[in-house]
């Protein structure tokens, strides 16, 4: 079967991004990496993935650059005196599926002239994570809308917290792009609760 790299992005902060990527990670029995880690060293996304994913098969490939601060990449590159590049950040070699994991919205500023959107290929998997808020059809549709614009291949959308039928229709319809599933308001999230919701997933994801 051939091997895919998929990209997992959000519309914004705090949408479910890292519980989505342990889900499709746990799914596919895929490599993780998260390419940039601002702030939260001690306890970062790919510890908390790490915990998710029961698999024997998935290797947590480090950091690119893990920056102190939680701040936007660019601005906590800044305090830690280092300066990103897109074209510097090289991809873990790996013969599995990747899992990646983007850091905030697509336009979070790595740099001064480029985002998270400069980390994303044409040809990964990107699945864009979406949350209901109050503006959240717009954050979802202008983020898909950017990622085909860049020529980038959008696999199809996550929904994450609670359902609310009426945006998720219409998001889908006013997008053209797949809903994959939804990620509910669980009381919490560990092993289990991600194994069963990545053995829900998996054919989705082929």
């Amino acid at each position: 079967m051939a091997k895919h790299t998929y990209f997992i992005t959000g519309i914004s902060t705090e949408v479910g991004k890292t519980v989505a990527s342990a889900i499709v990670t746990e799914a596919l029995e895929a490599d993780y990496w998260k390419p940039i880690q601002a702030g939260d060293l001690e306890h970062s996304d790919t510890h908390k993935v790490k915990d998710f994913v029961s698999n024997t098969k998935t290797q947590f490939h480090p950091n690119a650059f893990s920056l102190n601060t939680p701040m936007s990449p660019h601005a906590a590159a800044e305090i830690d005196e280092v300066h990103i590049k897109a074209a510097e950040i090289k991809r873990p070699k790996t013969k599995n599926h990747l899992v990646i994991e983007g850091a905030g919205g697509l336009l979070v500023p790595i740099n001064d002239t480029e985002t998270i959107l400069d980390l994303i290929d044409a040809e990964d998997r990107v699945i864009v994570v979406s949350r209901h808020y109050l503006g959240s059809i717009n954050h979802t549709l202008l983020t898909i809308d950017k990622l085909k614009q860049a020529g980038k291949t959008v696999f199809g959308i996550l929904f994450s917290g609670a359902e609310h039928p009426t945006t998720e229709a219409v998001i889908k319809k006013m997008s053209g792009v797949p809903v994959l599933g939804r990620i509910d308001e669980e009381p919490y999230f560990d092993r289990m609760v991600v194994k069963e919701y990545a053995d829900s997933l998996k054919d989705s994801l082929q």
